[in-house]
């Protein structure tokens, strides 16, 4: 698959398509900057010169791809997103934004009373198949392929074929994915995030995740 990293210099975005790129998926990593796209590109195929990788702008690497990954802080969701919406119809936005607000790891509701996830489906219309995933995993360990991720990854969206493509991709991440229901669910699999980090504080540890036990 061709998969487009809108803010794919981030840590989480940059990690996610490293160990995509490693499955076979081809990735452009997109930025605001298109020669920040291009460096990100360069630095990972420096760990992985076999990969199908290039860096560009985010509207370019939108238009190019047959999904889109939404990895950018919050407050520059709704941009993002705006210059890039024209190359979103028909196409599967999956989005890892977790909004936080001044303490990270308190609890923060958005003034919608929306998920992050249900704002950016509502933005885009519904030419555009949105849905959430990776809130909950961090970072750390992405780059290490041989290290195993120990969380499973709770998937939100609106319908179940859109759902198990992100399900596939979280398993292409070495990562388990489960489906959590509705996009409606993104608003609680988002805020516990901020458990997550309340966690890692207290315990002090870095990559506190949640295993979904019960399941055949």
């Amino acid at each position: 698959m061709k998969i487009a990293i809108l803010g794919g210099t981030g840590d989480e975005g940059f990690g996610l398509g490293f160990r995509w790129a490693a499955a076979g998926h081809e990735i452009i990593i997109g930025s605001r900057k298109t020669e920040k796209g291009a460096q990100a590109a360069v630095d990972m195929l420096e760990k992985l010169p076999e990969g199908k990788i290039s860096g560009t702008d985010n509207l370019s690497a939108a238009q190019q791809a047959e999904l889109v990954v939404l990895s950018v802080p919050y407050w520059a969701q709704e941009g993002t997103l705006d210059s890039v919406k024209s190359a979103l119809d028909g196409k599967i936005l999956l989005t890892v934004v977790a909004p936080s607000g001044e303490k990270k790891s308190r609890v923060h509701h958005l003034e919608s009373g929306l998920s992050a996830a249900e704002e950016a489906q509502n933005q885009l219309g519904e030419a555009t198949k949105v849905v959430a995933a990776f809130q909950n995993i961090g970072a750390h360990h992405l780059l290490d392929l041989e290290h195993e991720m120990d969380c499973d990854v709770l998937v939100c969206g609106t319908k179940k074929a859109d759902k198990q493509v992100a399900i596939q991709l979280c398993e292409d991440a070495g990562l388990r994915g489960v489906n959590a229901g509705a996009l409606q669910n993104a608003r609680a699999v988002e805020e516990l995030t901020a458990v997550l980090i309340a966690i890692n504080v207290i315990h002090k540890v870095k990559s506190a995740g949640i295993r979904i036990t019960g399941l055949s």
